[in-house]
């Protein structure tokens, strides 16, 4: 799996997190499409199955990114 860069995962997390909320606020076909996009695209990121798995993949890749910048200083 190719891991994508931190400005890569943090659009799509940010992306997902606006589907999320505009598919919650007023639901309709277009918004769920939206948000079934956004969670396969987050899923393909980060090599989980479901929205859940993904959303804690991208924690974990965050912290690395994070634990990564704090070593190389």
């Amino acid at each position: 799996m190719i891991l994508p860069t931190q400005k890569e995962l943090r659009a799509v997390l940010a992306r997902f997190a606006q589907a999320r909320i505009d598919h919650d606020v007023l639901p309709t076909a277009r918004t769920a499409r939206a948000l079934e996009d956004v969670t396969y695209t987050l899923c393909v990121m980060t090599g989980a199955r479901t929205a859940d798995q993904a959303l804690f993949e991208a924690d974990v890749q965050l912290q690395r990114y994070g634990t990564d910048r704090e070593g190389a200083t």
